[in-house]
């Protein structure tokens, strides 16, 4: 029965090891963050490397997400200011037909109804370039199979890695059963532990230069990418804003222009009617 217990024991702390293990690995960034020298200097500067490169990725990554969310709610509010511009452009040009005697203000709803067909235009076209320029390049970038080649590269590499750690042990282990009997059935077993342990490092230096090369390829992609998605937006939202201004400035002008008119015309019109009286 104790025997069963202690089995029992040591097989829960075999899965709860293993447990941790599988949550150092994939938890957190997704490669695994390590101080340990599994090799040598070289390894453990290259193992730096991805892990710095797999970080940078990923933040790169995050932030155009976060560009593409910010884009689809300008283009949603965007969309809402058509529908109700649009809608108040039909009732101010209703209006104006409508009340066509009414001068002033039935010719100020007019222009200002034909001004907001113009914004709504303006803003469509806007709609139009992030769609076009910012939104469809940040997602197709986001969900790319270099963008995620890469990573996975990296992920191997990470596991790759785990695992010569697990075979560096193995060799020691096996070195101090040699030493402590060196016989030759140990040597041989060292022997297999020392030749995986070489295998596992010429895989890994294959596999670390792929990965870095492939991971820096993409951090300059996303960099190149994201700040010229930026900058089309900036000018966009510049272009934009100045043919709102120069439209307004237009509606405001002949808005502006009606009144006066108006207000000479009454002026004229109680001059008159106070020669009439006289």
């Amino acid at each position: 029965m104790d025997a069963l217990r202690k089995q029992a024991s040591k097989l829960r702390e075999q899965v709860a090891k293993q447990q941790q293990a599988v949550i150092k690995q994939f938890g957190g960034t997704g490669y695994e963050s390590s101080d340990v020298m599994v090799i040598d200097e070289v390894e453990m500067q290259r193992h730096q490397q991805l892990e710095k490169l797999y970080r940078s990725t990923r933040a790169g990554k995050d932030f155009q997400k976060d560009i593409v969310k910010a884009g689809e709610a300008f283009t949603a509010i965007g969309y809402k200011q058509i529908e109700t511009g649009t809608k108040l452009s039909e009732d101010c040009c209703r209006y104006g037909a409508e009340n066509i005697n009414d001068n002033i203000l039935a010719r100020a709803a007019s222009i200002y109804g034909d001004g907001l067909k113009n914004i709504a235009k303006e803003q469509e076209d806007l709609n139009k370039l992030l769609s076009s320029q910012i939104l469809d390049p940040l997602r197709a970038m986001v969900t790319g199979a270099p963008l995620e080649d890469a990573r996975h590269l990296a992920q191997r590499y990470s596991r790759m890695r785990h695992e010569a750690e697990t075979q560096a042990t193995e060799v020691s282990r096996r070195q101090a059963r040699l030493r402590e009997a060196p016989n030759p059935e140990n040597a041989a077993r060292l022997n297999v532990a020392e030749a995986k342990m070489k295998e596992l490092k010429a895989n890994m230096a294959v596999l670390g230069k792929e990965a870095a090369a492939a991971l820096a390829a993409v951090e300059a992609q996303q960099q190149r990418l994201s700040f010229q998605r930026l900058v089309a937006m900036v000018e966009g939202e510049r272009t934009y804003h100045q043919r709102i201004a120069t439209i307004l400035g237009e509606v405001e002008a002949e808005v502006s222009s009606c009144s006066c008119f108006h207000e000479r015309f009454i002026f004229i019109k109680e001059n008159l009617s106070s020669c009439f009286d006289l």
